[in-house]
């Protein structure tokens, strides 16, 4: 299966929920890689730094930052249980082959309906792209929800009639994942036990549960 992160919105938090996806994958031995396919490299950057810390590697980061990501991510997912693209914000080009790659877009969004409501514009791609992969199944993502739930549960209620719907996992707003981040690490490796983790853990579990096959290409 491979699983694009895309927002057309940048500070979503694509590449934190996508490095924590991954890992979590990676932690129950599944083989994964990561695609960081945002010319800005922090996933990359992430791996360098877990390198630099003398960490073990968890899983795979390949930089492909260009427009043929379509036609390569399909042949790293023949030696992977799940590809994970780490997508760019608002080049058009990359957004276009990010999509034609995946077989499940998650797109994140924070709580506020002004998120969803700007979603508009990556909704039209994605409506574009099931024009050649009619199967292309995709899913808002609600993350950095705060302490306070109101505002989640308001953005979840405005995007409950859209295509696509909402998953009903949510990742709040903690300081553990930019913590971990800073020495190359992701949430469950400083608390297992945290809500950080927990959270992940849900969201990846929900994901598997969509069932989305993936078709060889």
């Amino acid at each position: 299966m491979i699983v694009a992160f895309l927002n057309q919105k940048g500070g979503v938090g694509k590449t934190t929920l996508a490095l924590n996806l991954a890992a979590a994958w990676a932690g129950r031995g599944r083989r994964v890689t990561l695609i960081d396919a945002d010319p800005q490299g922090s996933a990359l950057d992430w791996s360098e730094a877990r390198s630099r810390e003398g960490l073990p590697r968890l899983f795979g980061v390949v930089g492909l930052a260009r427009d043929t990501l379509h036609h390569e991510a399909p042949e790293l997912a023949r030696n992977a249980d799940h590809v994970v693209i780490d997508g760019p914000p608002r080049v058009a080009g990359l957004m276009r082959s990010a999509l034609l790659a995946a077989d499940l877009v998650l797109i994140p969004v924070q709580p506020s309906p002004l998120d969803g409501w700007a979603s508009a514009e990556m909704l039209a791609l994605v409506t574009e792209a099931r024009v050649y992969r009619p199967e292309l199944t995709a899913r808002f993502v609600l993350n950095r929800c705060g302490a306070r739930t109101v505002l989640a549960r308001v953005t979840a209620e405005s995007l409950a009639d859209h295509d696509p719907p909402v998953l009903a996992s949510t990742v709040g707003q903690r300081v553990a994942f930019a913590a971990a981040a800073q020495s190359g690490r992701i949430a469950s490796e400083l608390d297992v036990a945290s809500l950080a983790a927990r959270e992940i853990a849900a969201l990846a579990a929900e994901i598997e549960r969509l069932d989305v096959g993936r078709v060889m290409r």
